[in-house]
């Protein structure tokens, strides 16, 4: 199926404060996630590269041993296998893409 619209995409909560919506291709994965303000992201790693993008709301986001709040407009890039987590300091609206396909979110 070529077009999507949002109505068509179930909403998902796999973490308390983290809903999402998920786009599936081939070889990618794209959640658009609505995030409660304080919700947390236990730190964590996985496989798949990810690129997280903030659309609305301030994020604070550490990857590796760096940490950075992240604000509309801005956006960070995590290797495979590196370790990250954070939380949202108000209410969120960001969008991860990660490669490749993030199987558990199906």
């Amino acid at each position: 199926m070529p077009f999507l619209t949002s109505s068509e995409i179930v909403e998902r909560e796999p973490f308390p404060g983290y809903k999402g919506r998920f786009i599936h291709g081939l070889q990618m994965t794209i959640a658009d996630w609505t995030i409660a303000e304080g919700a947390r992201l236990p730190e964590h790693s996985h496989p798949h590269e990810q690129i997280v993008h903030v659309l609305d709301g301030t994020f604070e986001l550490t990857v590796g041993t760096e940490t950075r709040v992240l604000q509309p407009g801005t956006a960070a890039v995590i290797p495979p296998g590196t370790r990250h987590g954070g939380r949202a300091l108000s209410a969120c609206r960001l969008i991860d893409v990660f490669h490749p396909v993030r199987e558990d979110y199906r």
